[in-house]
């Protein structure tokens, strides 16, 4: 089966496929800092003992995930809340993730809707 060809990295170096180069590493951890560094902090967005007890609540009620039936770990917004207290504390919005479906599929779909709305 053939292999890919190494492709040339913006800086000059010649990268295996499939490996990032290490100045675009560099490049993705300082535009993830930036962006944490304006983000609001969990208790700021809402995420405080008040959530962790509801929370904590609904998964005992709803232990499956959602989308593959493992138990679940954490409780996801369903339509992002974005702030808005009225949509984060409505439990008709909430369902049951485990942390891989969370992490991986779930923040993929919103990363794609976003780019959606902002193509408009």
């Amino acid at each position: 089966m053939p292999s890919r060809a190494p492709r040339i990295c913006g800086c000059g170096h010649r990268i295996a496929p499939g490996v990032a180069c290490p100045c675009e590493e560099r490049r993705a951890r300082e535009r993830k800092a930036r962006h944490d560094q304006r983000r609001p902090t969990a208790r700021q967005r809402g995420y405080t003992a008040e959530w962790e007890r509801e929370s904590k609540a609904f998964l005992a009620a709803n232990p499956a995930c959602r989308r593959c039936g493992v138990p679940a770990a954490l409780v996801d917004h369903i339509q992002p809340h974005k702030g808005n207290q009225r949509l984060f504390w409505n439990r008709s919005n909430w369902q049951p993730l485990c942390r891989p479906c969370h992490s991986g599929a779930k923040q993929a779909q919103e990363r794609r809707e976003e780019t959606k709305t902002h193509d408009c």
